[in-house]
């Protein structure tokens, strides 16, 4: 895929992006620690993390980050094993803080997974439960988003969203989401702007009620949406706190940090629904935006800080070996 520098800034962004915001809203998560309106990469929360460092969220989208970075198609058999793999490999290593849900199905799916068995115990957990409909897949999805920017590869990433998101989540709800924002991400890279989600539903099972659920979001402040625990709460609660968040005349750029402010803001599970905006705020206004302070310290599993990130990226975006970027010179 042949990127403009700016494209490539942007989707460099929303790998960043999201795990900066995974990081900051670590401390803050279920009133961890009081907050005053600025975010600050505190560390603590109930992770006990260190400052910097992401969580569960980012965690599992480095898994799904490093198979796309080979270049194979993220719904293929060979794709997906090695996405449960990456999985697998990261909570055995005993990761301090783990979503019930996804615990449960990688506990039952085993040390040395395929993505059927995976399915299957998710589907187990689904059945057990009555519900998997949580933001445990709509957290991680940015990188499903890169892998797909060419022409006409809506569809296709859809699929893989929702493939994706199975391993663990059952209830195609939590898929549908996953491959909602997903789009809305992937639009952001390659124009820009923020999406306008009318024009992408239409590649859902169910658009209409995607509309309602955005439009609830746009319609009502950002704290309204508390109950983020599960795939639409969170990522309502995603898109108010961006769209609610006011652009600065003077310094545009600076809506990433205060859109993350806002987002942490709401409180709960604040350090997924500030992954999830994340991904988007990067994907719109791209690494540049993200504050170096947050940069030189960003890291998590597995031994990885921005640098890689970065690098990750535009293997995803580009195909390319990172020194080759960017592969135009527009800027725009």
């Amino acid at each position: 895929m042949t990127l403009t520098a700016a494209q490539t800034d942007r989707a460099i962004g929303t790998l960043v992006a999201s795990a900066a915001g995974d990081a900051l809203g670590a401390g803050y998560e279920f009133g961890s620690a009081p907050y005053d309106g600025l975010p600050r990469m505190i560390g603590g929360g109930l992770g006990g993390f260190a400052p910097g460092e992401w969580t569960d969220d980012t965690a599992q989208a480095m898994a799904i980050a490093r198979v796309a970075a080979t270049g194979v198609d993220l719904r293929s058999t060979e794709a997906l094993d090695a996405i449960a793999a990456g999985f697998a490999e990261w909570y055995a290593g005993g990761p301090s803080d783990v979503g019930i849900q996804t615990a449960e199905v990688l506990r039952a799916a085993g040390r040395h997974p395929t993505a059927a068995t995976m399915t299957a115990a998710a589907k187990a957990e689904h059945d057990r439960s009555g519900r998997s409909a949580g933001n445990g897949s709509l957290m991680r999805t940015a990188p499903v988003a890169l892998a797909y920017l060419g022409p006409g590869e809506q569809a296709a990433l859809v699929e893989a969203a929702h493939a994706v998101s199975a391993l663990t989540h059952h209830d195609p709800l939590a898929g549908d989401g996953a491959a909602l924002w997903c789009l809305m991400v992937r639009e952001a890279v390659l124009t820009g702007d923020l999406p306008t989600p009318g024009e992408l539903v239409g590649h859902l099972r169910d658009p209409d009620r995607w509309l309602e659920v955005l439009a609830e979001a746009e319609a009502n402040q950002p704290e309204t949406f508390t109950e983020n625990g599960w795939v639409v709460g969170a990522l309502q609660a995603a898109w108010s706190a961006i769209t609610h968040t006011p652009t600065p005349v003077d310094l545009p750029g600076r809506h990433l940090r205060d859109a993350l402010a806002t987002a942490i803001g709401i409180g709960h599970d604040t350090d997924t629904v500030a992954a999830i905006a994340g991904g988007l705020l990067g994907a719109r206004w791209g690494v540049t935006a993200v504050p170096l302070a947050w940069q030189r310290i960003l890291h998590g599993w597995p031994g990885l800080r921005t640098i890689d990130l970065t690098a990750l990226a535009v293997r995803i975006a580009v195909g390319d070996d990172p020194r080759t970027w960017p592969q135009t010179d527009a800027a725009d």
